[in-house]
């Protein structure tokens, strides 16, 4: 762990065991503004015409992973975190990152970083907390901004046969949905950047091609990400019951012509002054993954890496 220049900002903080590195801007943020196997590219986008500066006045792009607060609006979720942060040891390959409170809207952010001892396993923990003096309705949101060029697979559920007859039926459940799939106003089905299989869902970011955006309540735990041979992976839960914004999306996915978004949300929750709402989840990379075009691929290439995670 040390602090290290980047891209034309002096202070960031670095973390690594050998087997993986980050970057975390300090001057700003708190972004997860590098993730990379030794010697390998990184899996996330930089913007270079965002990349040094500081105290702007609004919101800027940047890339990387960012810690923003849904449901979107114009104004809170795009608090422009153009200001330094706080970092400090929790551990051999662990950092707590403290942003300054945001006043106008009574919340403090705090990103918690755990490496594996070996291996490319990072925990992340988005928390926010009120520090207002009256009750804010919030989920935690943790967009990750990928690099252009590769392509996204999302897993579906396991697919069951209509009973047919309801004494075929086990519970009622049989008759009703297990899946959720919400649309934003400029998605398209004519859009061949994505494959609706029967196992799994694939977009494939293109440079040439405008927006889109996809989200689910996604129940199956991870989605990846395979770009130039390096797979990411994003893991987190489900929990049934709970309150996730935007109709029950629990995972959105948004991509243009410079990158590909993979979005995990925490539940919609009430805090009052001094209560806390957090957001989980784990990455991994893999090298030297050789490219999948079909869902037989996926269960091939990709599913025994899951697995072994």
């Amino acid at each position: 762990m040390d602090v290290v220049e980047y891209r034309g900002w002096k202070n960031n903080l670095r973390l690594g065991n050998g087997d993986v590195e980050l970057i975390v801007t300090l001057d700003v943020g708190p972004r997860v503004i590098t993730y990379r196997l030794p010697g390998g590219f990184n899996v996330l986008k930089n913007y270079a015409d965002h990349m040094g500066g500081t105290g702007e006045p609004e919101w800027q792009l940047r890339g990387g992973h960012r810690f923003w607060l849904a449901p979107e609006d114009l104004t809170r979720t795009y608090f422009p975190d153009n200001r330094p942060v706080t970092y400090e040891a929790i551990g051999a390959e662990a950092a707590r990152i403290v942003a300054p409170p945001e006043e106008e809207y009574g919340v403090q952010k705090t990103m918690e970083l755990r490496l594996a001892g070996k291996g490319t396993r990072v925990d992340v923990t988005l928390t926010v907390t009120n520090t207002g003096t009256g009750p804010t309705e919030l989920a935690p949101w943790g967009p990750t901004v990928m690099a252009p060029g590769g392509v996204e697979i999302i897993p579906l559920p396991p697919k069951a046969p209509h009973p047919g007859h309801p004494k075929n039926a086990k519970s009622p459940a049989d008759f009703g949905p297990n899946q959720e799939l919400v649309l934003w106003p400029y998605f398209d089905f004519a859009d061949r950047r994505w494959t609706f299989g029967r196992r799994y869902i694939f977009l494939r970011q293109d440079v040439n091609k405008g927006p889109t955006k996809i989200g689910l309540a996604h129940r199956m735990g991870w989605v990846g990400y395979l770009n130039s041979g390096v797979l990411f992976v994003k893991r987190f839960d489900y929990r049934e019951g709970a309150v996730y914004p935007d109709r029950g999306t629990r995972y959105q996915t948004f991509s243009y012509q410079e990158m590909l978004e993979m979005e995990t949300v925490g539940e919609l929750v009430t805090l009052r002054p001094g209560q806390s709402a957090e957001l989980v989840e784990s990455w991994e990379l893999y090298g030297n993954v050789p490219p999948v075009e079909t869902e037989d691929d996926v269960d091939r290439v990709i599913l025994p890496l899951i697995n072994r995670g």
